[in-house]
């Protein structure tokens, strides 16, 4: 059997992995989908379980992702069609979790993770941007939105300076960031409300 194949299953499985549950599940003994936002994503972890836990979430998160990838290239020697499937994998099995009954969480941290491999560049921009929009708007949603929105264009600048990506590497870049965008659309209709929970300055 040609283990080419076997890309996109692992990635799958490496990004349907709910960190965040797992970690709340342990430290705190409880279900973190039933407190908070219920997202198991780090934002939420770090609202119920902590900094640490948080941090460890969204550390995980984006480990599952770049694993998938790195696995990806290591096996198809570094195929840009392959990276781009298994980046799209993992954050679909983030996103629809098999043992989440195919629910899960928004993407952020794992389509991070999963673009290390592929385009650091890209993403210590999206990083940037998301902690500007962060740091000036103190929503973190809006920052994820903006980042997911700009991560195509920024792997098209940055991918190969003067010379555009591979075509499935762009559009596995643009439905990613279509998905994260769509996973947020609660957030998004909270930002229109202006009920969209900020993050509290301190004194």
């Amino acid at each position: 059997m040609n283990r080419l194949w076997l890309i996109p299953v692992i990635a799958y499985a490496l990004g349907s992995i709910p960190f965040g549950l797992l970690i709340v599940k342990a430290t705190k003994g409880s279900d973190v989908r039933k407190s908070g936002s219920g997202n198991i994503g780090a934002a939420n972890v770090s609202r119920v379980g902590g900094l640490g836990a948080g941090a460890l979430t969204l550390l995980l998160d984006a480990a599952k992702g770049y694993l998938a990838v790195w696995l990806a290239a290591r096996w198809s020697g570094g195929s840009v069609r392959w990276l781009a499937v298994a980046a799209v994998c993992a954050v679909l099995g983030h996103m629809f979790s098999v043992w989440l009954k195919f629910r899960g969480g928004k993407g952020v941290a794992t389509s991070f993770g999963a673009f290390i491999p592929i385009c650091g560049k890209a993403v210590i921009a999206a990083a940037v941007l998301w902690l500007v929009v962060v740091i000036f708007w103190r929503y973190v949603s809006l920052g994820s939105i903006a980042a997911a929105a700009a991560m195509p264009i920024l792997v098209y600048l940055l991918y190969a300076p003067g010379h555009a990506p591979a075509s499935i590497l762009s559009a596995g870049t643009m439905f990613i960031a279509l998905m994260v965008i769509w996973k947020h659309r609660e957030n998004i209709q909270r930002l229109m409300n202006g009920t969209e929970n900020r993050i509290a300055r301190k004194r």
